[in-house]
């Protein structure tokens, strides 16, 4: 049996390979699969579970929010449940060609500022919205 690391990108992972791969006990991959609804491999003859390249990445990802970012399994779950925004490609071309709506503007008490950087920020200010206007026209 070869190992994660000797497949190809594309190759499906079996349970055992993706629980060499980032040193977690195979249990611990079928608890996910029942905390994360987005998490279902393919599951074969016996029962035997086979991780597509989307699959290996999802639990990589879920590895990494707990075991290295501290993440809770609550925590998560709500982070895999927010929708992320559809690739352009997939987007019909009358929404890929609406503008983009100007972003909040942030203000900030100037009085606080320095001077010197104060004067610095207005320029460089002044250049974005001149740049922007160009752009527009």
């Amino acid at each position: 049996m070869t190992s994660g690391a000797e497949k190809a990108e594309d190759a499906f992972r079996t349970i055992g390979e993706l629980s060499v791969e980032l040193g977690i006990q195979q249990h611990i991959l079928r608890y996910w699969e029942t905390r994360f609804p987005q998490l279902r491999p393919l599951q074969r003859a016996g029962n035997r579970r086979y991780y597509r390249p989307a699959d290996a990445a999802l639990v990589r990802r879920i590895h990494s929010l707990l075991n290295e970012q501290g993440y809770t399994i609550r925590g998560v779950q709500k982070l895999l449940a927010q929708k992320t925004p559809a690739s352009p490609a997939a987007e019909p071309a009358a929404v890929q060609a609406a503008p983009i709506a100007p972003q909040p503007v942030l203000v900030v008490n100037q009085s606080t500022i320095p001077s010197p950087a104060r004067s610095e920020l207005l320029a460089i200010r002044e250049s974005l919205v001149q740049a922007l206007a160009a752009d527009m026209d």
